[in-house]
């Protein structure tokens, strides 16, 4: 019945449309009206332009690895049971047969030729643990890739074209200069569809991980509502002059909207260095965790990061920073978040020096801890 009812107002929308329709103009103001929407689009092509710029360098990556499996019917009888030869004798059950089997397994997502050589930046979690990556470039034509290296706990990849090329490149922009409000571009492969762009703006910045119940990468992310869904990860986010701002590579969905994500490319170019340079990438760590300070906590403070607990002989422990200090600044740098505190560390290095103002019971205190190298996740 709800469906009956919808129909006359679909209807009478019809005709009150059709009754403020205005006259058709005369040939000249319709010439002119078309001047006036022409230029009106070609206001709005910068996000043309910039996908021109940028979109031949975006490519697909698929992946594909092989799983072991153990053969043999059970017939949702536990596998112990059948194998005792009593068991199968009383039952008259013949011999299991172990016969292992193997299957394929195929994923696929989204990259980008960021430098001539033929080398591609994408996300972890799309290449790890491949045995096989085809790379499909605009135009049709597939390319196998190697796997350079890759990070579990920034999730970035990097991966090498076969062949010489010549191979298109994406530039890459500063991400140190966003701005909130700023437009963003996502181009990727979502469910297999080759080259798809979507349009919104930079939401937010240095979106902590953690925060979105992530708690085995070290990131801060760009927060967009440019739409990003799966086969997406490991696309470029893009400024409106075609530069890579990031790289996507999560969304979150819920009632309403979906938050996208995407990893800075300052932060993807250092990492990507170090996996091309050595294979392997360097993440300082402390061991802390930290909270914001908060009014009416019990601080007296307005600014800081609490330390809500210290990792046992970390560099932290060792350094004398206890569980309730508060860490005002980095040197002459004020600290108001983690994500602030987190950058300091990266920018110390393992085996670096962090100079820390603390505050302990009101009193102030000056204290110099070494990061140590941060062990990956398996």
């Amino acid at each position: 019945m709800a469906g009956l009812r919808a129909l006359p107002w679909l209807g009478s929308g019809l005709v009150v449309l059709g009754l403020m329709t205005p006259p058709a103009p005369w040939p000249g103001a319709a010439v002119r009206a078309q001047s006036a929407v022409s230029a009106g689009l070609n206001r709005q092509s910068f996000v043309a332009a910039a996908v021109r710029r940028a979109g031949p360098a975006v490519v697909t990556i698929d992946t594909e690895r092989t799983v072991a499996t153990s053969g043999g019917a059970s017939g949702g009888l536990p596998r112990g049971l059948l194998n005792d030869p009593m068991f199968r004798q009383f039952f008259g059950m013949p011999q299991l047969q172990q016969q292992p089997s193997q299957r394929t397994e195929r994923g696929q997502g989204s990259g980008f030729i960021f430098q001539a050589e033929g080398l591609i930046l994408t996300n972890a979690h799309v290449v790890e643990k491949s045995d096989r990556v085809t790379v499909g470039l605009q135009g049709g034509r597939r390319v196998e890739g190697t796997v350079v290296g890759l990070d579990r706990l920034t999730d970035l990849a990097v991966v090498r074209l076969a062949g010489s090329g010549p191979w298109p490149v994406a530039p890459l922009g500063n991400s140190d200069s966003l701005q909130v409000g700023e437009w963003a571009i996502a181009v990727g492969n979502p469910y297999g569809l080759d080259n798809t762009v979507t349009m919104g703006i930079i939401s937010n910045l240095n979106r902590n991980a953690s925060k979105l119940g992530i708690t085995d990468k070290r990131l801060d992310l760009i927060q967009t509502d440019a739409a990003i869904n799966p086969g997406n990860s490991g696309g470029p986010l893009l400024n409106a002059d075609g530069e890579v701002i990031g790289i996507n590579t999560l969304v979150r969905t819920g009632p309403g909207a979906g938050l996208g994500f995407a990893i800075p490319i300052n932060r993807a170019r250092d990492i990507a260095r170090q996996l091309i340079t050595t294979g392997r990438v360097s993440h300082p760590a402390i061991g802390v965790s930290l909270d914001v300070v908060r009014p009416g906590d019990g601080t007296g403070l307005s600014q800081g990061v609490r330390v809500m607990s210290v990792q046992a002989s970390g560099p932290a422990a060792r350094a004398g920073l206890q569980k309730g200090d508060v860490i005002i600044a980095v040197g002459d740098q004020p600290i108001a978040s983690p994500s602030q505190l987190v950058t300091a560390v990266e920018r110390a290095g393992v085996g670096g020096s962090l100079p820390l103002r603390v505050s302990r019971a009101g009193s102030l205190m000056q204290l110099t801890v070494v990061p140590a190298q941060l062990a990956s996740p398996r």
